[in-house]
């Protein structure tokens, strides 16, 4: 039976991106290999390997050729990649320097290896990931800024609410992007650390191997050997062996799923906004994208839809992943195994669809026409809220409300703008100039402190307190 890679056949959002290049069965034997060879460089700069055995080490990890199906399969005996990954390089460590391959994974465990190799992988897939979340911020920035004051109905419920911005929109998109970045960059700066814990979690190999070396301060060299293993791999070093202690991952999987769901807000937005019915943003053009195998009409909005099938994946995933802090005793059978494929999907889904946002944040183009068509299309009831604010203290609170309802039924059973009603009614007129209704009646005046809100999240302006505390209609217009 021929053996089929994972092309990304059932997860395009991860296809051909760079997530998926750092996180395949390839990447990671590279990244237990790099610890494998970090090790041995570790316990080198102390001491308790020749020099040279490191560099013998190193050099075959950096040119060793594995059989990544033969790996797997044999895997199987063992419940880990480790154990053969060991045989093949030590295999690979003798034909180099035959005196080198006893020193060989000296004093480790399948898990010191495997666990430092998944925060290898980590940062080697969050540190583009990062960088992709920062290039969608900044398109979103552009996009804010360039539409701070374009109106647009503002939805609740998936009905028309009062009148907002799209720069407010993109601004929001923007913050949860922002907000995402900070968590994969706390990951990042010290939470991704290299594993070290020998058998269970004591290091009594690592120790012991010091002693026989003749290393007078051999109480002192597990946290000597972290250190130097830490500084050969780039990883942080850990207060405890952390085998069944999983904060690392845990962290690392949290980051990623709100991660995934603030990318998942941006294109379920996009999504609704392209809707033919409402037309008030388009994705950005490309040949062949988009298309239906049916349908010759149709252009789908595919960058939101890939986004969205991983945000809806992500979290599931990743409440797997916490779930296996619960794993008995100093070393897990069994859960610590479960975690594998999810942090991976975890990495793949999330890299892949923050990759997707840079291309969908930079191209996303608004239609500030049909914005302004979809507002009018309830003539003039999404400022409703507006009208009673102002009508209130002149008819009374009461009174005002039971008017603009009654108006508002009218001009939805008859299919009249709600201003033509209104400037029927003795009440109104009697109080409200034309000019003031039809100014009360424009979307664009009812938008509160939407550029205000915009403008601090950007960072363009210093705002006073009030502006954002008046709760009023702004620029009320004048009454009889």
């Amino acid at each position: 039976m021929t053996v089929d890679p994972d092309s990304g056949l059932l997860s395009p959002v991860r296809a051909g991106t760079p997530a998926e290049a750092s996180t395949g069965d390839e990447a990671w034997v590279r990244a237990m290999l790099d610890a494998e060879a970090a090790l041995a460089r570790a316990q080198a700069r102390l001491g308790t390997v020749p020099p040279e055995a490191a560099d013998a080490i190193t050099e075959a990890a950096g040119s060793a050729r594995i059989d990544v199906t033969e790996l797997a399969r044999g895997s199987r005996a063992t419940a880990n990649p480790v154990v053969g990954l060991v045989k093949a390089l030590t295999a690979a460590v003798g034909e180099i320097a035959p005196g080198a391959a006893e020193y060989v994974h000296r004093g480790s465990t399948s898990q010191d290896i495997f666990d430092t190799a998944m925060m290898l992988v980590a940062d080697r897939t969050l540190r583009p990931l990062a960088a992709d979340l920062d290039a969608t911020a900044e398109a979103l920035a552009g996009l804010a800024r360039a539409h701070r004051d374009t109106t647009m109905a503002g939805r609740t419920l998936t009905a028309h609410a009062v009148p907002t911005t799209f720069g407010l929109k993109a601004a929001g998109w923007r913050q949860l992007v922002l907000d995402a970045a900070v968590r994969v960059r706390r990951v990042l700066d010290g939470g991704l650390p290299v594993s070290l814990g020998g058998a269970a979690g004591t290091l009594a190999a690592y120790v012991e191997y010091a002693r026989l070396a003749g290393d007078a301060q051999a109480d002192s060299y597990a946290e000597r050997l972290t250190d130097a293993f830490a500084r050969e791999t780039g990883l942080a070093a850990p207060v405890l062996p952390w085998h069944s202690l999983r904060t690392p991952v845990a962290d690392l999987a949290a980051a990623l799923a709100f991660t995934a769901g603030a990318l998942g807000k941006l294109a379920v937005d996009v999504e609704t906004l392209t809707r033919t019915e409402l037309g008030e943003v388009t994705e950005p053009a490309a040949d062949g994208r988009g298309g239906s195998s049916a349908m010759p009409h149709k252009r789908n909005p595919v960058l939101a839809t890939l986004i969205r099938s991983a945000a809806l994946q992500v979290p599931v995933l990743a409440a797997g992943v916490t779930q296996s802090m619960a794993a008995e005793d100093e070393r897990s059978a069994g859960v610590w195994h479960a975690e594998w494929q999810l942090v991976r999907e975890c990495l793949r889904l999330t890299g892949g669809a923050a990759h997707t946002a840079v291309e969908l944040a930079r191209g996303l183009n608004a239609q500030p026409g049909r914005m302004r068509a979809n507002l009018a299309s309830t003539h003039g009831l999404i400022v409703s809220e507006r009208l009673s604010a102002v009508l209130a203290p002149l008819l009374g609170k009461a009174a005002a409300k039971e008017l603009l309802g009654a108006a508002s039924q009218r001009a939805v059973r008859d299919d009249r703008p709600l201003r033509d009603v209104l400037a029927e009614l003795p009440a109104v007129t009697g109080v409200l100039t034309p000019a003031a209704l039809d100014e009360l009646l424009d979307p664009a005046g009812y938008t509160g402190a939407a550029g205000a809100l915009v403008d601090r999240a950007l960072g363009d302006s210093a705002l006073d307190d009030s502006a954002l505390g008046d709760s009023g209609p702004a620029g009320a217009p004048a009454v009889e």
